[in-house]
């Protein structure tokens, strides 16, 4: 009897699975796996023989695993890290450089094109010709009431600018003048004629362009 248990345990200690899939005990994963790949093809559709390859496999699997449990790395697992660390990382392919954008040149405002214009009296044709221009303007708006108050505005305007451009030097800056008083100027227009009594011989758009027309010949006397 004693003799007849003792056999199982001996087919059990004799069972080595590294030894029935023909590879050393400190074989690599990838190893491991060819190994039962190649054992696998060897026997064919045997079902016995193929269980048994698979029992071994497991039994290695589950061997490399308490290994790693118990903080005792093999030796090919120890290569296979060291072979990891040595490696270089792999190269990240170069991404396509992205084109240049032009650089445009931002204009910069000098200072004195942001100062503000010296105020004084023309002289000599600069006084003359706002005064017997937008004058003359002035005369057609008060008495003549068949006269556009649009026509004359602009033409007042026209003869602002360019006796402020003469001045000033810089055209862009007289046209902008030019723009701002003929605004400011309908604005407290607007505001006369809104309380305009009708016993008056004006017309509201008289009245509203009147202001206008007195700030740019002020304009064109004094912004220089």
């Amino acid at each position: 009897m004693n003799q007849g248990s003792d056999q199982p345990s001996r087919a059990a200690d004799a069972f080595d699975p590294y030894e029935r899939l023909g590879i050393a005990a400190d074989a690599s994963f990838d190893a491991v796996q060819a190994a039962k790949l190649a054992r696998l093809d060897e026997v064919g559709d045997d079902p016995l023989a193929r269980s048994r390859i698979e029992a071994a496999y497991d039994a290695v699997l589950m061997e490399r695993l308490k290994e790693r449990q118990q903080g005792r790395v093999s030796f090919a697992a120890r290569s296979a890290s060291q072979r990891e660390q040595a490696s270089p990382p792999p190269a990240r392919p170069a991404l396509p450089a992205l084109p240049q954008l032009p650089q445009l040149a931002v204009p910069r405002l000098s200072g004195a094109a942001l100062r503000m214009p010296n105020l004084g009296l023309a002289s000599g044709t600069e006084l003359w010709i706002p005064l017997a221009g937008i004058g003359s303007l002035l005369a057609l708006l008060l008495f003549t009431p068949s006269a556009a108050p649009e026509l004359l505005l602009a033409l007042a305007t026209g003869v602002a600018v360019i006796n402020l451009q003469r001045r000033l030097g810089r055209l862009l800056v007289a046209v902008g003048w030019g723009f701002a008083l003929l605004s400011i100027g309908l604005v407290i227009g607007g505001l006369l004629a809104g309380g305009l009594d009708p016993s008056l011989p004006l017309s509201p758009l008289q009245v509203q362009s009147l202001p206008a027309l007195l700030l740019l010949l002020l304009g064109a006397l004094l912004i220089g």
